[in-house]
């Protein structure tokens, strides 16, 4: 093996594995970062660890392949709270960070906190790098653990600080497993017997639904869950992770589901009876906490990962492997239904998805000032490109765009944050550092915006081109609710304290960044707006002045 440094050979890894961006707060792993000067690594630096995190979230969801991002010990714990996203939502992220070493563990060391538990509950693996022998085969064993089966974060905690163990020289392979550089690295087949057991348990089914995860996804099976649903004339419905599997003008699509959802999709899966979960989780969020499918509804599950298979249903059918393989495998034995033989089922799932859209047709339509926000979805509907890419923020701003942007081509493309607020500006940074060619516009509102707004100066610093739209409302309106009731529905004195901000011009912020800046106040401006945003090939903020009294629906039971 050849004499080098752990910083040689783990920048060599780096560019063996693909990896074109690292993200990362200084100081840490800084003579690999030196190692990278001639490789074609773009090092992103970055104005805080979560962000970090988020940006390569972002980019490992829009690429289908690994991210890594770093911070030094002090920074650890941010990272690790950073990746709570990236593991929710299945992403194959591979966080770096510095550490203690074994002669300065437990002895007030300059900085030192026991921060390596803090990353057990966000990772697949989380392991100590004690020693610069160990870089290659901890770094392989990283990228295997965050691609195989159900993708997910990894942690490496590097010795020393700053991971200056790395620094030091041994004989080191940095050998690449390039087996390794995408997601999913293996299509595992199901078995058959259960796919003629699959195949039967749909024929027999009179009013069946399939909810698309996001799995399908990760496993880029769309155009199979389409060809499935259209070959045995069934409904789709989609969790938010898996809103782009099918568009929203589709006659058999009904849908997001559960308590960030349509309406129409949580009735439909009541009216079901047999649900077929692809890539799903089947969590909480995506069945408004087990209502929809109602608990007795004969269930049929897909997943790549066994531990997932039954968890929350009882399932008539599981089936193992990987969700395009199994579909593709699926369709083979399937005999077509002709549209006629489930006109009752589709006809009446339809009157459900125009019912909904009719009572929610004149929000959409409207000229109220401020704006509302189903009329800023309307508008992004209509000029998202059709190769353009929706990154949204959660909360409303995941509400507002999963029930009322509708996605009109196959090549559009969605992603959401997972759970944790302010995720969405640094999330789409790292989308379209992942996609640089295509349109991407992050959806977000300014309780969400505020959270990571100095990283407008790295889109600017690395002319990361992308559109931000900013629902302000000058408040977080989703609690508004909250605390109503809080104040047993008598709100007296400051209790707008709660949950209000300063007005405040974030164009004019944009502006100061050295971004462009846009303020628009009239539901008419927004669609040119946005023509004009895309075709600026710069950051860009468009600062929407909404209505902070309307409320996104989430569902009850």
């Amino acid at each position: 093996m050849p004499k080098m440094t752990g910083a040689r050979a783990f920048a060599e890894m780096m560019k063996g594995y693909g990896i074109d961006h690292i993200f990362f707060v200084p100081a840490i792993m800084a003579k690999a970062l030196a190692e990278m000067e001639d490789m074609s690594i773009r090092r992103v630096m970055v104005h805080g660890e979560k962000s970090a995190a988020y940006m390569a979230d972002g980019y490992a969801r829009a690429s289908g392949r690994p991210s890594v991002c770093m911070a030094q010990c002090i920074g650890a714990s941010n990272l690790a709270a950073g990746l709570r996203d990236a593991y929710m939502a299945g992403s194959p992220v591979i966080a770096i960070t510095g550490g203690p070493t074994t002669q300065t563990r437990y002895r007030y060391t300059y900085q030192e906190v026991e921060d390596f538990p803090q990353f057990t509950p966000v990772t697949k693996f989380s392991a100590n790098v004690g020693a610069v022998n160990r870089i290659p085969d901890m770094v392989r064993q990283a990228f295997r653990e965050a691609t195989t089966g159900a993708p997910g974060p990894v942690h490496l905690q590097i010795a020393a600080r700053g991971g200056h163990i790395a620094e030091e020289e041994a004989d080191l392979d940095p050998f690449v497993e390039t087996q390794f550089t995408r997601v999913p690295a293996f299509r595992p087949e199901p078995e058959m017997q259960r796919l003629r057991d699959a195949a039967a348990a749909l024929a027999n089914a009179r009013k069946p639904v399939i909810v698309a995860g996001g799995g399908v996804i990760r496993s880029g099976a769309e155009r199979e869950v389409v060809a499935l649903a259209e070959k045995l004339q069934i409904p789709v419905a989609t969790s938010l992770n898996a809103k782009a599997t099918i568009v929203d003008r589709h006659p058999l699509a009904i849908g997001v589901p559960g308590s960030y959802s349509r309406s129409c999709a949580n009735n439909v899966l009541r009216e079901a009876d047999f649900v077929f979960f692809i890539g799903s989780h089947t969590g909480g969020q995506v069945t408004n906490n087990w209502h929809f499918p109602p608990p007795g509804t004969p269930v049929m599950q897909l997943d790549i990962s066994p531990s997932e298979l039954g968890r929350n249903y009882t399932n008539t059918v599981s089936i193992l492997g990987d969700a395009k393989t199994a579909l593709q495998r699926l369709l083979d034995i399937v005999a077509a239904k002709p549209p006629e033989a489930a006109k009752a089922w589709t006809s009446r799932v339809q009157q459900l998805v125009n019912q909904w859209r009719e009572e929610e047709e004149p929000n959409r339509n409207s000229d109220a000032v401020p704006l509302r926000p189903e009329r800023i979805c309307r508008e992004i509907s209509e000029a998202l490109p059709a190769d353009g890419v929706l990154v949204s923020d959660t909360g409303h701003a995941g509400i507002w765009t999963g029930t009322m942007v509708e996605l009109k081509h196959p090549t559009q493309r969605y992603f959401r944050c997972a759970g944790s607020l302010g995720w969405g500006f640094p999330g789409a940074l790292g989308v379209k550092c992942a996609l640089p060619d295509k349109p991407v516009l992050c959806f977000t509102g300014d309780g969400g915006f505020y959270y990571h707004l100095p990283e407008l100066e790295t889109a600017r610093r690395h002319n990361i081109n992308l559109v931000v739209l900013v629902n302000n409302n000058g408040s977080l309106n989703q609690e508004i609710t909250l605390n109503q009731v809080a104040y047993n529905n008598q709100p007296r004195g400051g209790w707008t304290d709660m949950w209000t901000f300063t007005d405040m011009n974030f164009a004019k912020i944009a502006e100061a960044f050295g971004c462009v800046g846009m303020r628009v106040e009239q539901p008419g401006e927004v669609k040119d707006a946005l023509k004009r945003a895309f075709a600026m090939d710069r950051p860009v903020v468009l600062d929407v002045v909404s209505d902070r009294n309307v409320l996104a629906k989430r569902v009850p039971h």
